[in-house]
């Protein structure tokens, strides 16, 4: 074989230049994690505070997303019910055209015994009897009686075809809905995953600063362990409070909150062993027999908007330019609500988050 077409014959490396070139390609590889954003490269070290932090603002963004969830689900909710009750119609008149055409097979017959079946009514016992029903003569061509069935036999066609129309239209709105609570919940399982990863990277006496720090100045004195209040605001101070409730469902809404403490948060939940912000508020209202909206922003206008110098124990209070969280106000500068995943329902300062107004429903 000639020269040129010789494969060149490789050397094995030793010594010295096998361990330089091991050194190399370690640094290499190391250079490459690095720089590829790989998921080998360790995030850095983040303090206690710095977690907190991080871990705050990602559970408010999850209970943005959670009201947009929970606001979803009530729209599809009455959606469903909405599809649900035009099907319904739809059978029911459907049934109602067949009981007429049953009138009209018994003419039919009756004709056939006198003579013979006019054509006409035979079109109308076909299976597709509203292209005939169209024609305006047709009324002119049989009897009183069988003109009055089918004039009706028309207002059922007519009205079964809109009834399914609405019943279309409607379903196709639904699924539009079940689509976004399934962007919103992707939503709010990306976020806490991340604040859980967060937490778990800290040893245990961080994260628990960390996370009931997330409650902020109230969380070293709302509830104790248990989610009981503590001696800075003690249940005989939440009793005294309630005796100046404005009116007995007031009374009674901030009762079921007080009976909900330390029931763990929940996102979606409304009760009666999990909430979240807005779901606590709603049940405790609801106990009282009044009826809230579900999501944050559809509670702050469903009462009288009250200045917070004016605050009564009762209203509800919201927080954040969003208005993606709410309390329920007790007095003396304390509420009752639903924090986050990593803290039970407490008794908290409503000065621990921006305050964004307040709404008196009772």
């Amino acid at each position: 074989m000639p020269a040129a077409h010789r494969k060149p014959r490789q050397r094995s490396l030793s010594g010295s230049t096998a361990r330089t070139a091991a050194t190399l390609a370690l640094a290499s590889a190391a250079t490459a994690t690095v720089f590829d954003g790989g998921t080998a490269h360790a995030e850095p070290h983040l303090s206690p505070t710095e977690v907190k932090a991080k871990v705050d603002k990602l559970y408010q963004e999850a209970e943005v997303a959670t009201e947009k969830y929970n606001g979803a689900k009530e729209k599809a909710e009455k959606a469903q019910k909405k599809v649900d009750s035009l099907q319904d119609e739809a059978s029911r008149r459907t049934e109602a055209l067949n009981s007429q055409r049953q009138k009209l097979g018994s003419m039919a017959a009756e004709q056939y015994r006198t003579g013979g079946v006019d054509p006409t009514v035979r079109l109308l016992l076909s299976s597709t009897p509203d292209r005939y029903l169209d024609e305006a003569a047709l009324a002119d061509r049989v009897g009183t009686r069988q003109a009055a069935t089918i004039a009706r036999v028309r207002k059922e066609l007519r009205e079964i075809d809109q009834v399914r129309g609405k019943a279309d239209g409607t379903l196709s709105e639904l699924r539009g809905k079940q689509r976004e609570l399934e962007r919103q919940k992707k939503t709010v399982t990306k976020k806490l995953g991340e604040a859980k990863r967060l937490l778990d990277r800290l040893d245990p006496a961080d994260r628990a600063l960390a996370s009931g720090g997330t409650d902020g100045p109230g969380a070293s004195y709302g509830t104790d362990g248990s989610g009981h209040a503590s001696r800075a605001t003690s249940r005989d101070d939440l009793t005294a409070d309630l005796g100046k409730a404005s009116n007995s469902r007031v009374a009674a809404a901030i009762s079921y909150a007080q009976g909900a403490l330390g029931s763990p948060y929940v996102w979606g939940a409304t009760g009666p062993n999990a909430f979240d912000c807005s779901g606590l508020t709603q049940a405790a209202y609801r106990a009282a027999g009044v009826s809230i909206p579900r999501t944050t922003y559809a509670q702050i206008n469903a009462g009288q908007r009250i200045p917070k110098s004016q605050l009564h124990p009762g209203d509800l209070v919201f927080f954040y330019s969003g208005i993606s969280h709410v309390g329920l106000y007790i007095g003396n500068g304390q509420m009752i609500h639903a924090p986050n995943p990593s803290a039970p329902v407490r008794i908290a300062p409503i000065d621990q988050m921006p305050f964004a107004g307040a709404t008196r429903v009772a």
